[in-house]
């Protein structure tokens, strides 16, 4: 099959196509045909090495978690899903490619309204979406400061939140703010004059703080909780612990809540929009748009 690998850890440049093996499921696994990929930022840092500790990486290595495709074989023991099933899910292989295994019960059914490109946006941004104001607590009547709101962890959130009955104050550049208003949030740029800013929206102040960012703002945080790092999490600032700030790596993953996070998004009940979907061939660049930052919405790429 056709794939992307990279053999060492480096820049985009180490991303290159390459023709591999069919992979072949084992028991409890599910081979999908991958119409489209979804990248993240994990992908990048994957890449760099970064995240050696956390995720050891064997190399050679195909990219990306996440993934819309079609069913085309299953290993022993696999109920619940069959062959031509269209589904979403996560990759236990890497999915910037033309076939990925995943276990059976991380693939949820995809709603025949969802295109592919949307239905590979929804996985990773989320989950982890939810998993963070989860840990958050988030609920009615919350006012929540999210730095970096419209990315697409950060657009899943806004929606998530304010249908929990938070009030979002989301941070992003001027460029975006139409669309966060959009969306359900109150914008404001980020930067220079930040806790002035949103004090002036939430003079009340703001009960609870996810940064997807990671630029920075941590400090700002701090200062508008009163001086408390409670309910404060990030999820991409690497120096969270030096401020005492929880960081959110990681948690369960869930068919159920996926399937359901789809019929939403079938429904228009939840937008995780598609900044630009490329060729597989250019992942290279897409990890480079995806490093860059300042991307709304999410990056796809089309096997």
């Amino acid at each position: 099959m056709e794939a992307i690998v990279f053999e060492e850890f480096g820049g985009p440049e180490v991303l290159h196509p390459a023709r591999v093996e069919d992979p072949h499921p084992r028991t409890g696994q599910v081979r999908v045909q991958v119409r489209a990929a979804g990248v993240n930022p994990m992908d990048y840092k994957i890449r760099n090495g970064w995240m050696e500790q956390a995720f050891p990486t064997s190399l050679p290595a195909i990219p990306g978690v996440e993934f819309a495709g079609v069913v085309d074989a299953i290993g022993e023991g696999v109920t619940g899903v069959a062959v031509g099933d269209e589904v979403l899910g996560w990759s236990a292989t890497g999915s910037y490619a033309e076939y990925a295994l995943a276990d059976a019960e991380l693939v949820a059914p995809k709603p025949a309204q969802l295109s592919w490109q949307d239905a590979a946006a929804l996985t990773i941004a989320t989950n982890t979406a939810q998993r963070v104001l989860d840990e958050l607590g988030v609920g009615q009547g919350d006012t929540l400061l999210l730095h970096g709101a419209a990315g697409a962890v950060g657009s899943a959130a806004v929606q998530l939140a304010t249908a929990r009955g938070a009030t979002v104050i989301g941070t992003a550049s001027p460029g975006n703010h139409d669309y966060l208003r959009v969306i359900g949030a109150t914008p404001v740029e980020y930067g220079k004059g930040l806790v002035g800013r949103v004090r002036e929206l939430a003079p009340q102040g703001v009960d609870a703080v996810f940064d997807v960012a990671g630029r920075g703002a941590l400090p700002d945080s701090i200062e508008l909780r009163g001086g408390t790092t409670d309910r404060i999490v990030t999820i991409a600032d690497q120096e969270a612990a030096k401020y005492g700030v929880a960081f959110s790596g990681g948690g369960a993953r869930s068919r159920e809540q996926l399937a359901e996070h789809a019929r939403l998004a079938a429904e228009g009940g939840l937008r995780v929009p598609v900044a630009k979907a490329l060729p597989l061939n250019d992942a290279a660049e897409a990890q480079r748009l995806s490093e860059a930052g300042h991307v709304r919405g999410k990056l796809v790429l089309l096997p």
